[in-house]
């Protein structure tokens, strides 16, 4: 079973605190997770965009941040909460707590209004952000995710487009861009395009040359490589005595390229479109920062008193 919305988090939350004392979210976790029968590997899991944040802190802040906003908590100092006489209204009622609930206080309504000069489409995002059960932080992720996986669609298409020259110099710069040859940015160069002998670029991890990585690059539009194009690379790499190869495409791997690279003894590693583009915006190659958000929060020491 999944970990709880932030929405599932409203009722047991105002229930904790009937008491009327104030309460700090670190002690209401254990309790509201037993409630929620949450796991203890899920109390664990972590935002990979917020450090060492957990899911469940995640959506407990967001769940004290709409309450508070529709004046059933109040927060007394960073990091408490205390019941207000609309919170004890709410339980009385007997009702459910979520955001429907929230929608007749009219703090709430201003809350999660959209601006007043948004687009209507920027209203309608605004609205549904609101709605959703994911928090604002986990739709900043999947908004985030939703634009770099069209961004590397755009980006591998783009790349089929350019000469086989310049994807042969793109893999060296890929390579180097990922550290490999880091010492001198003389230390990869594409081969001659005629009479490579199979091998497309070369990377020098040393300035001795006693560690060097050979690249294959195939600029394939839809054929998938297959294992012969494994074999003659390999092929190459033995003729040049070499152990290490990296065999990039903008296309895809048959199964039979893959699995024979399981079994033979050199060091092959295999990169197809799809990683080559996520490698390419890892490191910004070939792309730049269109904007830059900064998500803020309170800094809790700022405000302690010691």
């Amino acid at each position: 079973m999944p970990i709880p919305n932030y929405q599932a988090f409203m009722q047991p939350l105002v229930s904790q605190i009937a008491d009327g004392r104030v309460h700090s979210l670190a002690e209401l976790k254990t309790p509201l997770c037993n409630a929620l029968q949450i796991s203890e590997e899920q109390r664990a899991e972590t935002i990979a965009s917020s450090g060492n944040r957990t899911v469940v802190s995640n959506r407990l802040g967001w769940a004290r941040t709409y309450l508070h906003k529709a004046g059933l908590l109040s927060i007394p100092k960073p990091g408490s909460v205390q019941i207000t006489e609309r919170g004890l209204q709410a339980l009385q009622s007997g009702q459910h707590i979520n955001n429907a609930y929230l929608k007749q206080f009219p703090e709430f309504l201003e809350f999660i209004r959209p601006v007043k000069d948004a687009t209507d489409a920027s209203a309608d995002a605004a609205k549904t952000t609101h709605e959703d059960d994911t928090t604002p932080d986990e739709q900043i992720k999947s908004a985030w995710q939703t634009l770099n996986s069209a961004l590397a669609e755009d980006l591998i298409e783009l790349v089929k487009k350019q000469t086989p020259q310049f994807f042969e110099v793109l893999v060296v710069q890929m390579m180097q861009a990922m550290g490999y040859g880091g010492w001198s940015e003389d230390s990869g160069s594409a081969t001659q395009y005629t009479g490579d002998g199979g091998i497309d670029g070369i990377i020098n991890e040393d300035p001795l040359g006693l560690e060097t990585i050979y690249l294959q690059a195939k600029r394939y539009t839809d054929a998938a490589v297959g294992r012969p194009d494994i074999q003659a690379f390999v092929g190459a790499l033995e003729m040049n005595r070499a152990r290490k190869g990296v065999f990039i495409t903008t296309s895809r791997f048959s199964r039979d390229a893959l699995e024979y690279v399981s079994l033979i003894e050199k060091k092959v590693v295999l990169i197809d479109g799809k990683q080559l583009a996520e490698l390419m915006i890892k490191h910004n190659l070939g792309v730049s920062v269109k904007e830059t958000y900064q998500v803020k929060a309170i800094d809790s020491d700022y405000f302690s008193e010691d």
